[in-house]
C-alpha cells in the first residue's frame, strides 16, 4: 500500500475509540490482578496467566508450523522470553505492594528506557529535544517516588525494574519483527515466558482455587483482547493520535483504585505520570515529524 492509500485508509476517530477500549481492557487486567490478592505468589500468578493464555495460540498453529526458525531467531526468542519473564514477575509483585495508579504511572517509563536503549545499543541519535524529554520523564518518576519525603517500598523498586525489563523485551523484539511473522513473534513470546516462569512458580507453588484460576484466565482474556484492540488502533490512526489517549489509563486506574480498593488519590502520582506520558508523546511526535523509523514504542506496546 503506498503512502497515499495508507493516508486515505486512516480513521483517527476510530483509532481513538480502539485505544480507549484498549485502555479499559488493560486497566481491567490490573484490577483483576489486584482482586486476586496475595495468597498466590506473584511468580505463580504470572505463570498461570501465561499458561492459561496459551489457549489463544491455537489459531496461530498453522503459521507456527509453516515457519522455519533459524538458531539465531531461536536465541532471540529465548532471550526475550527470559527478560520478559523477569518483568512479568516483578509487575505481579508490584501489584501486591503499591496502588493501581502508581503501577500504571510507573509503567509509562518503559518507552523512555527503550529510547535510551536504542541510543546505546542500536546507534540511534539523541537530539537535544529528545534528551530534554527523557529528563522530564525522569523528573516525573522522581515526583511519583518522592525519595526522602516518603518511604520507597519494594513495589516501587520492582516497577522501576519492570519498566526496564519490558523496555529490553521490546528492543529485542525489534530484531525479530522484520524476520518473522508477527503471529510467530507473539506466539514465541507466550511460549518462552511460560517456560521461563515455570521453575519460579513451582518453587513457591500454592494450589489455586477454581475462583483464582477463573480470575487469572480473565487476566489472560483481557490482556489478549487489549493487544488486539491496540493493533486495531494503530491500524486505524497514527501513533501520534492514539498515544495521548493512553493518559486515560492513569485516570481510570486512579478512580478504580479509589472506588474499588479504597486507595487514596495521590495527585503527586497523577502529576508525575502526566509528565512521563507527556514526554513519551513528545518523543513519538518528533519521530513522526522527522519521518525516522520509530524506535520508541507507545506505552501499551510494552504491556503484559
Amino acid at each position: 500500500m503506498d503512502s497515499t492509500n495508507r493516508t486515505d485508509a486512516l480513521n483517527p476517530v476510530q483509532g481513538v475509540i480502539w485505544m480507549l477500549v484498549t485502555g479499559i481492557l488493560f486497566v481491567g487486567v490490573t484490577a483483576l490482578v489486584k482482586l486476586l490478592g496475595t495468597r498466590i505468589p506473584p511468580a505463580e500468578s504470572a505463570f498461570l496467566r501465561y499458561l492459561l493464555g496459551l489457549v489463544f495460540l491455537v489459531p496461530m498453529l498453522p503459521a507456527l508450523r509453516q515457519t522455519s526458525i533459524t538458531p539465531r531467531m531461536h536465541a532471540l526468542f529465548m532471550g526475550r522470553g527470559i527478560v520478559h519473564s523477569g518483568g512479568v514477575m516483578l509487575w505481579f509483585f508490584a501489584m501486591t505492594q503499591i496502588p493501581l495508579a502508581e503501577v500504571t504511572a510507573m509503567n509509562y517509563l518503559s518507552p523512555i528506557y527503550v529510547t535510551i536503549g536504542a541510543a546505546l545499543f542500536l546507534g540511534e541519535k539523541m537530539a537535544a529535544r529528545r534528551i530534554a524529554a527523557i529528563g522530564m520523564a525522569l523528573i516525573g518518576a522522581l515526583i511519583i517516588l518522592r525519595p526522602g519525603f516518603r518511604e520507597i517500598s519494594p513495589g516501587h523498586i520492582a516497577m522501576l525494574f519492570t519498566a526496564v525489563a519490558f523496555g529490553g523485551s521490546y528492543l529485542i523484539a525489534k530484531f525479530t519483527v522484520d524476520a518473522a511473522n508477527p503471529a510467530v513473534v507473539v506466539a514465541m513470546l507466550s511460549i518462552w515466558v511460560t517456560i521461563g516462569l515455570a521453575p519460579f512458580a513451582l518453587a513457591v507453588w500454592v494450589t489455586p482455587t477454581l475462583a483464582e484460576l477463573g480470575i487469572l484466565f480473565g487476566v489472560a482474556c483481557l490482556a489478549t483482547a487489549g493487544h488486539y484492540t491496540m493493533s486495531m488502533a494503530f491500524k486505524a490512526a497514527p501513533v501520534t493520535v492514539t498515544q495521548p489517549v493512553t493518559f486515560l489509563q492513569l485516570v481510570w486506574a486512579t478512580a478504580l483504585g479509589a472506588l474499588a480498593f479504597n486507595e487514596a488519590v495521590d495527585m503527586w502520582v497523577v502529576t508525575g505520570g502526566t509528565l512521563i506520558l507527556g514526554s513519551v508523546t513528545f518523543i513519538t511526535w518528533r519521530e513522526a515529524v522527522l519521518k525516522r523509523r520509530q524506535i520508541t514504542p507507545p506505552d501499551p506496546a510494552t504491556k503484559l
